[in-house]
């Protein structure tokens, strides 16, 4: 129909990707373009382009989808399959606006309508204020994803809340992602040798997975800490429920307020992309220094290289504001200037894309619940977030390891065995 905007809109898009539209895309009249067998993109009203025209790309996208101005009829890991496809093969240019297109862009945004103040982002957009990586910020950071809310995660997540890749061992029908996780704390006790007696630190011990594990399977006594209020709260409601008060203690506190207390083993689970890379070595050092000689440390990160290292506008407007990942080199090396001994690295890169696949199933499986709990709007940047995260690990965008390294003492004793005893 050559009068709807989709006829205006579509040639633009186009020009701008440099190619042919990946997926469909249809307006607030119905219309439809682009390939028949695709998703398709479809624009409920005149704001969702206006978001884009205040801020194109990723974060209007988003801010489109989150509000629910902006939907996608289809698979949606499909279309984002498309997109990423034709970006990696050069085919498009990405949509960055010259000076051209932006002219042309206001000549069709006024065309159409669109023209107007800038909407408000939506409410779960994360908002912080002060310094980067101060203790105040950082507490806000952390509060802005973890403390959604204790009945979220639970609706989420298995029996032993778990918030991290899961080990899955088994193809067999009925092993599931409770079972993984089960495998992956006891992969992580494993290789820390933990025995009856030892002390374990849990450095960002999220809902306390970990520490039941170890103490419950592992007879040790362990601390763990977090900067999450909701997690806490949790975590002791744990140690009543399976009697551990006297073995385990957690603690609100920050790395950086950890004091000499030598452990015999340190964990820390995907915990340090939460510190910055300025401080990144402070973080590393404290690992260290927390440990006794001969003790060892299993480090799990996610990486990713140099482009977006936080994840991109997304992730660190809606997700994990301040978040930092950084190539698996550049982790092995701050971990050796502190004074590691690097002795296994595991990548576990696709055991995360059916571990959120997981998780995104049950998402959808209990969305009425979830929207309940979290909003309409929240319940969406849940799924973007799942959807796309199994995505970027599936295609090698982003990365996570288990990094076993020791503390050797003085006279270089690892006392490891020679053999990898967890295998």
């Amino acid at each position: 129909m050559p009068n709807s905007p989709v006829s205006r809109l579509a040639p633009f898009v186009e020009r701008l990707l440099g190619g042919a539209l990946p997926v469909g895309l249809r307006t607030w009249d119905g219309v439809r373009a682009g390939p028949p067998d695709a998703p398709t993109v479809v624009l409920h009203n005149r704001r969702a382009l206006r978001r884009l025209l205040y801020a194109p790309g990723e974060l209007g996208l988003a801010r489109a989808y989150v509000s629910g101005d902006l939907d996608v009829d289809g698979d949606l890991a499909d279309g984002f399959r498309r997109i990423w496809a034709l970006t990696r093969s050069g085919a498009v240019r990405g949509a960055k606006l010259g000076p051209r297109d932006w002219a042309e862009a206001l000549r069709l945004a006024v065309g159409l309508g669109v023209v107007g103040p800038p909407p408000k982002p939506p409410a779960e957009e994360a908002r912080l204020s002060g310094k980067l990586h101060t203790l105040l910020r950082d507490k806000s950071a952390i509060a802005h994803h973890y403390d959604l809310g204790n009945a979220f995660y639970q609706l989420l997540m298995d029996e032993s809340m778990a918030y991290s890749s899961a080990y899955w061992t088994s193809e067999e029908e009925g092993y599931d992602l409770e079972q993984a996780q089960w495998d992956k704390l006891e992969l992580i006790c494993r290789k820390l040798g933990l025995r009856p007696g030892m002390r374990l630190l849990d450095v960002g011990c999220g809902w306390g997975s970990l520490l039941v594990h170890a103490a419950k399977h592992h007879g040790v006594t362990a601390v763990g800490i977090t900067l999450s209020a909701e997690q806490l709260q949790h975590v002791r409601g744990r140690l009543v429920q399976h009697d551990l008060e006297d073995r385990v203690e957690v603690r609100r506190q920050d790395y950086r307020e950890l004091r000499d207390e030598p452990f015999d083993a340190v964990a820390s689970i995907e915990m340090g992309e939460h510190v910055g890379e300025e401080n990144y070595p402070e973080y590393t050092r404290t690992l260290y220094r927390m440990l006794k000689p001969t003790g060892r440390l299993v480090l799990q990160q996610m990486s990713r290289g140099a482009v977006a290292p936080g994840g991109g506008a997304f992730i660190e407007r809606y997700i994990a504001p301040d978040m930092t990942m950084r190539p698996l080199s550049r982790t092995l090396g701050h971990l050796e200037t502190a004074g590691f001994e690097i002795r296994d690295v595991h990548a576990l890169r696709e055991h995360y894309v059916r571990t959120v696949r997981a998780w995104e199933k049950t998402l959808e499986s209990n969305w009425d619940d979830v929207v309940a709990l979290i909003g309409e709007s929240g319940a969406r940047v849940w799924r973007l977030y799942l959807v796309g995260g199994a995505l970027a690990f599936e295609e090698n965008r982003m990365g996570v390891d288990q990094i076993l390294a020791v503390r050797s003492s003085e006279e270089g004793l690892s006392a490891l065995p020679a053999t990898r005893e967890w295998s």
